[in-house]
Order: structure tokens, then C-alpha cells, then sequence
């Protein structure tokens, strides 16, 4: 089974409400991001949003033009039926994020959990070649992964845990860290998962 085909039969077999790394509210996601202080106008975009309530609470905070990436079709599909007539003020992005051809430059690249399930450098530079390719000079990155105390596995497949300075090593230089915090996540069984949170600028 390859990754797509994973993920769209986790978001075939699970509502979006009992995957492990369900949050009613990403409080700290959103802190960070409002923190940012955007116009409302710019250009967010979400890689491997899955079936996320992020996008909920940037419609209500007014963003404009959210984009929203994913493997699984599956996982948009709930995302779709829980966000009924505001879909139509989202970019839905059914790819890879390592190898999708962005057709405009963001303001915001937004990455809960998604860097972390690419153990391969080839893979990992893929990402950051597109990281860079798409967004503007200036802009955002927030991303999160789990932490060097965090989970192994990840939805059953192999993840790479990164402490603060492993990670700020692995973007590069073109990138001034602006925000470093921890969140201990309890996922809906129950179980602690411990993630690291960085807020990038792209110099």
C-alpha cells in the first residue's frame, strides 16, 4: 500500500473526530498564526490538512485565501461535509507536497505533522526545494513535529522525531527562527504525544 492509499483508507475507515491526531481546537496553531498578525487577504496554505478544524477557525477569523493540501480525497471529503456552503471559499489541493506545482506563491506554509513522516533525505529535500520554491521572500513557515520524547510511529508508519536544533539545522539558512514551543497533544484515547512547534521567516 503506498501513502495515498494509506491515508484514504484511514480517512475512509475513521471519522476526521478519531484519528489521533484530532484536535477540537488547534489552540496553539492558531496563537502562532494569529501572532503572525496577516492581512486577511494573504495567501495561508495548509500541506497534509487531512480533515483539520484549522480551516474553520481561519474562516471565522476572516482569511481569504486559504489553500488547503492533502493526499487523501477521503480526508477533504470530510472536511467538505462538515464545512457545507464555506467550501466554496477554500482552494482544495488533492497531491504530493513534495512534488505538487504550486500555481502561486504564499504568504503562510503551514505543516502540522506532515515533515516528520518523510524519513528519506530525498524526500525531505523535495519538500524543502518546494518549500522554497513557494513561498514569497519574507513569508511564513510554521511546522510542527513530533518531538525527540515524542511517538516512534505515526498512524502505524515510521516518523523522524527532531529536537529544536535538528530541525532549525535541516531548513537552512534561509530561514531566521522567529517562535520555538512544545504542546503535549492527547489525542482522543487518551494517549500523550509530545510535538515541537517552530515559526520560521524565509530571509
Amino acid at each position: 500500500m503506498d501513502k495515498k492509499e494509506h491515508w484514504d483508507d484511514i480517512y475512509n475507515r475513521k471519522n476526521f473526530t478519531e484519528v489521533t491526531w484530532f484536535q477540537t481546537e488547534p489552540k496553539l496553531s492558531l496563537s502562532l498564526i494569529r501572532g503572525l498578525e496577516l492581512t486577511k487577504d494573504l495567501q495561508i496554505l495548509d500541506v497534509g490538512a487531512g480533515s483539520s478544524t484549522l480551516v474553520d477557525f481561519l474562516l471565522r477569523d476572516g482569511y481569504q485565501n486559504i489553500f488547503l493540501l492533502d493526499l487523501s480525497k477521503n480526508a477533504f471529503k470530510q472536511s467538505k461535509e462538515r464545512l457545507g456552503k464555506k467550501i466554496e471559499k477554500i482552494h482544495w489541493l488533492v497531491g504530493d507536497v513534495r512534488t505538487f506545482n504550486f500555481k502561486q506563491k504564499f504568504d503562510l506554509w503551514y505543516d502540522r505533522a506532515v515533515f516528520h513522516f518523510l524519513t528519506d533525505t530525498v524526500d525531505q529535500n523535495s519538500y524543502l526545494k518546494n518549500l522554497n520554491d513557494s513561498l514569497k521572500t519574507g513569508a511564513y513557515f510554521i511546522i510542527s513535529t513530533f518531538a525527540e520524547d515524542g511517538p516512534l510511529k505515526c498512524s502505524g508508519l515510521e516518523i523522524v522525531r527532531y529536537a529544536k536544533d535538528e530541525l532549525i539545522q535541516k531548513i537552512g539558512p534561509n530561514y531566521k527562527l522567529l517562535n520555538f514551543q512544545k504542546e503535549t497533544h492527547v489525542s482522543p484515547g487518551g494517549m500523550e504525544q509530545k510535538f515541537n512547534y517552530w515559526v520560521f521567516k524565509k530571509l
